[in-house]
């Protein structure tokens, strides 16, 4: 019997290069690769790539240096390559720049990581950044029972990819090319394959989800409210979310959908990037400040217990201490239970890198830290007006101490929950005892009512 190959995948960035990794894994389990944790133990080395921030891509350029010398070192020939958004990008400058890289492979090409690997092994160093015409997800395979279920009880499903928004900051329309959506049919396939091996909570993805345009059954188009509805009618299926949305986008149906489906948590992620006008319009990101907060008020009417999340961008060209300021008033008027936030990175290519009125370092970096005390205070509130609540929470892990189990809140908080009398993926009921700074714990109050089989995620036989 063939001893099986060992994959090891690092993914950096979005849940949505999770997810493609995922996908890749589950491609070449069916060529004889099992995952491991360690790659100095791999046969294959997949790195999965973010360009959205200039940091993103030189933390893979020095990923590839140390796996170069433990290479060297342990005299192996394991195969490297490189794929996503950085690879899309910089395919030709991966090849010069880093020699033991073996393949490059872009966001579209996943499906044909196979046949690619064989051609690599002949000696012949590949590049595939190509948009081929089919679309992968139809050759794609899906997860065994084994691999889903180790995954846990959460999972990813990609519905859209690529955006044609083109924020003057952004590469993602030059690396995911075009915004396309999935057949509806075919998500809820996947969806529906993935309750049957224990999945409680999916959560959507794209690069635009909410811009969600898929072909139904019927032939008529579906946006991201109807697509909800029809996965909120999935028996066993207790949870949804969706991410990342823009505020383009944001419908009134979408809106509706928060008020009426009670699958779909109280949770929003919608990056808004400035709280100016002025910088707003100079990122062409198409909304003001204004129709943000009108989107949030209607929002709240619908969906009361609503928290927000979104993303922040400081030191865009020509930001003045008036635009920042406008972002702090918007941020304080809000008030976010969590935030991304980063300074301004230029990425080639994109029409925000050759401007001028650059900001310089070390105002971002005075203005970050400024924003992200704002913001994690902000946090620190909302999570400690969490104390004394009660949340279903779903079991996802171990925790660190023997009985303990730790779960996910409606609004993606770490919840700790020491010996329930429930199992990792039971939804169970708990009042919030203690807030720490990176998590919550709580006690059990029993477990709430499922539709899912009890025993969705017991262990496999051997």
């Amino acid at each position: 019997m063939q001893k099986p190959r060992k994959l090891y995948v690092k993914s950096f960035g979005c849940q949505m290069n999770v997810y493609d990794s995922q996908r890749m894994a589950d491609t070449l389990a069916r060529e004889g690769y099992e995952e491991t944790q360690d790659p100095a133990d791999a046969d294959l080395v997949i790195l999965n790539t973010c360009h959205i921030r200039e940091k993103a891509a030189e933390k893979v350029y020095s990923e590839l240096g140390r796996l170069r010398k433990a290479k060297q070192e342990a005299a192996s020939d394991t195969m490297i390559a490189v794929a996503g958004c950085v690879a899309q990008a910089e395919g030709a400058e991966i090849m010069r720049r880093a020699p033991v890289v073996d393949l490059v492979v872009g966001p579209q090409s996943y499906h044909r990581l196979p046949e690619l690997l064989a051609e690599a092994k002949t000696g012949k160093r590949m590049v595939d950044t190509e948009f081929p015409v089919e679309d992968k997800f139809n050759h794609l395979p899906a997860p065994s029972l084994a691999v889903t279920r180790s995954r846990g009880p959460a999972a990813f499903v990609t519905v859209q990819e690529g955006c044609d928004k083109f924020c003057t900051f952004c590469v993602v329309p030059y690396t995911r090319g075009a915004e396309m959506s999935r057949p509806v049919a075919r998500i809820l396939d996947e969806a529906a394959r993935l309750v049957d091996q224990g999945v409680r909570e999916i959560t959507l993805i794209g690069q635009n989800v909410n811009a969600f345009h898929g072909e139904g059954e019927d032939g008529s188009t579906y946006g991201l409210a109807r697509l909800l509805e029809r996965l909120a009618r999935i028996d066993g299926l207790a949870r949804l979310r969706y991410t990342t949305s823009h505020p383009r986008d944001m419908d009134d149906g979408l809106i509706s959908a928060h008020r009426d489906l009670p699958q779909l948590m109280p949770y929003l992620h919608l990056p808004v990037q400035s709280g100016s006008d002025r910088i707003l319009a100079a990122m062409n990101r198409k909304h003001g400040r204004e129709d943000y907060f009108a989107i949030i008020e209607k929002m709240r009417a619908a969906r009361p217990d609503l928290a927000l999340s979104s993303d922040f961008i400081v030191g865009f060209p020509g930001e003045t201490d008036a635009d920042f300021e406008d972002t702090m008033d918007l941020v304080r008027r809000i008030g976010f239970a969590s935030a991304y936030s980063f300074k301004y990175s230029p990425r080639p290519g994109t029409p925000a890198a050759d401007r001028d009125a650059q900001v310089p370092e070390d105002v971002k970096s005075e203005r970050l830290a400024v924003l992200q005390k704002e913001l994690e205070a902000s946090k620190a509130a909302f999570d400690a007006a969490c104390a004394g609540r009660t949340f279903d929470i779903l079991l996802e892990k171990p925790g660190r101490q023997a009985g303990q189990l730790i779960g996910r809140s409606p609004y993606l908080q770490s919840v700790v929950v020491n010996d329930p009398p429930a199992r990792i993926g039971d939804i169970i009921t708990v009042t919030i005892t203690d807030v720490g700074p990176n998590s919550l714990a709580g006690r059990c109050e029993g477990v709430a009512p499922s539709r899912a089989p009890t025993d969705s995620l017991a262990p496999l036989e051997a």
